[in-house]
């Protein structure tokens, strides 16, 4: 099992956007120490439920501080960000860090950043699929166009290339190299199409909250990311429409089970001496951080928008996650990995709001909770 610690930077009531983000910064470093397998950072605009604007610019800060640990996004959003200037960024962290940068990506909600950058809510309802597409090719390729809906423009040179294989010869040289028994010195490189789930460059996951979520990674041979709000029933549901879209487009048993051994499921992580204690912890700080934080959202169009009742929803967490005793809180992932088959979580370890807090809290989860996960 790989278990990483997942940041939203945070602001509670009371803390400046600074405490927030050096929360983070100290996390990451903490989780490095503790031995945890990575750190996932989630970006929002305009609100105090996470400062973090750029989660790519803050992985970078974080892998230049640490050695070992993967950092990936959980997610970038692309609704509001150019696939290419993505993409770009994503390669130069996946060939700078020796390969710890996974990119996870998503659509976000229909909030006033879709005005404020201008895309426009058409690029969260229906524009999806064309930006995660322009933005594998540019992982996956040396040369990418685009000539859709939203994306034209003619072919240009990707720089840096995420996969690091040597350029093929172009097109006009080709029969020029070939009469001069030259053209051996070039790979053969994969034909280009649809890109490979197994093609270098930097880990790409997408997250998924609906079907047509769920069926968009599972047509892309990516992971899925699932929220911290599905329990473990959910989460086989989602499962196993993965593997229905999987199979539906022909694709091979043995490629789905590595792939599914790349699905990531978000949790909560709280350790404490007593359960109760661990409960109280949360519960005394989360409900007000989520009225301050999630109340913040505007939507683009004035749209009706519901909000969960923020105690009801922390006492949910409580009850979904690794909440409680060292003992409870790997018997909780245990049996979530034994009734899913998932075997990597990204666990929310701020939820007390407090840097000290969370700093223990990580300690715990590496020296008392991993341990017992085998």
């Amino acid at each position: 099992m790989r278990v990483g610690a997942f940041m939203l930077s945070a602001q509670f009531p009371g803390q400046t956007h600074a405490e927030a983000l050096e929360r983070t910064v100290s996390a990451a470093v903490a989780a490095e120490r503790a031995g945890l397998d990575s750190v996932w950072l989630a970006e929002h605009h305009f609100v105090p439920y996470g400062v973090c604007p750029n989660a790519a610019t803050l992985a970078a800060l974080l892998l230049g501080r640490t050695r070992r640990i993967g950092i990936g996004t959980a997610v970038s959003v692309l609704s509001t960000t150019h696939p290419v200037a993505l993409g770009e960024q994503a390669a130069l962290l996946h060939l700078t860090s020796g390969g710890r940068f996974t990119l996870g990506v998503g659509r976000g909600g229909p909030w006033i950043d879709l005005d404020v950058f201008g895309t426009g809510v058409a690029a969260f309802e229906e524009g999806f699929t064309e930006r995660l597409d322009l933005l594998l090719r540019w992982l996956r390729g040396s040369r990418v166009g685009a000539d859709g809906p939203q994306f034209s423009f003619p072919e240009v040179a990707v720089v840096p290339r995420a996969d690091s294989r040597p350029e093929p010869p172009r097109p006009e040289l080709a029969g020029w190299l070939e009469g001069r028994g030259m053209l051996h010195r070039f790979p053969r490189q994969r034909p280009a199409g649809a890109p490979s789930a197994e093609a270098a460059g930097p880990p790409v996951v997408v997250a998924c909250t609906s079907p047509g979520g769920v069926r968009t990674a599972a047509e892309r041979g990516l992971p899925m990311l699932l929220g911290m709000h599905s329990g473990d029933e959910d989460k086989v549901q989602m499962l196993a429409a993965y593997r229905a879209a999987w199979r539906a487009c022909g694709r091979g048993e043995e490629q789905l089970a590595r792939v599914e051994r790349e699905h990531l499921a978000a949790g909560v992580v709280q350790v404490a001496d007593r359960t109760s204690e661990a409960r109280a912890r949360l519960l005394g700080a989360m409900p007000g951080w989520f009225e301050y934080g999630l109340g913040a959202h505007r939507t683009v169009d004035g749209r009706e928008r519901r909000m969960r009742d923020p105690r009801e929803y922390t006492e949910l967490l409580c009850d979904l996650h690794a909440v409680g005793t060292p003992r409870q809180c790997a018997d909780r992932l245990l049996a979530t990995a034994e009734r899913t088959g998932l075997r990597r979580f990204a666990l929310l370890a701020e939820g007390s709001g407090e840097h000290a807090a969370t700093m223990d809290n990580i300690a715990r989860l590496g020296s008392e909770v991993l341990p017992q996960l085998g």
